[in-house]
């Protein structure tokens, strides 16, 4: 009977276990980098939910104050006469709001955000900061 004997050498043992557990790592750190990819961006879509959330909230408190300024002007009596303030900006968004046809329109300047509210007819144009108004024979004044 003849037997074969094959001998490996012991060194080739391991380089053999080095390179499963070199391999092994490179897996588990890929695997890590994934998942805290996955994890960052869940983060930052929920955070611009929120900023968008932020920013539709902001233009409607605008839009309401300058509706609330002209609506308080419309039911006061003939004399009338109140200075208001509304921001410069949006939160960190240029905006316009312009009056016309009994309404208030306002909207960020990037047009991803817009608010259109009822208003008594109003003659003239909303400031951003400091507006006058005024209510002169029943008729309201906006910086006249």
């Amino acid at each position: 009977m003849k037997h074969l004997f094959i001998f490996r050498h012991p060194t080739s043992a391991i380089r053999t276990k080095r390179a499963q557990v070199a391999i092994e790592f490179m897996v588990i750190v890929g695997a890590v980098i994934f998942f805290t990819s996955l994890l960052l961006l869940a983060i930052q879509g929920s955070n611009q939910a929120k900023t968008y959330q932020h920013q539709n909230i902001q233009l409607k408190e605008i839009a309401l104050t300058i509706q609330n300024e002209i609506n308080l002007a419309s039911k006061s009596s003939d004399g009338y006469s109140r200075q208001f303030e509304i921001p410069q900006t949006s939160g960190n968004q240029e905006y316009e709001a312009i009056i016309d046809l009994g309404v208030i329109y306002v909207k960020t300047t990037n047009n991803k955000h817009s608010l259109t509210l009822p208003i008594a007819e109003t003659i003239g144009n909303i400031n951003k900061t400091q507006n006058n108004i005024k209510k002169i024979n029943g008729q309201i004044y906006l910086n006249q």
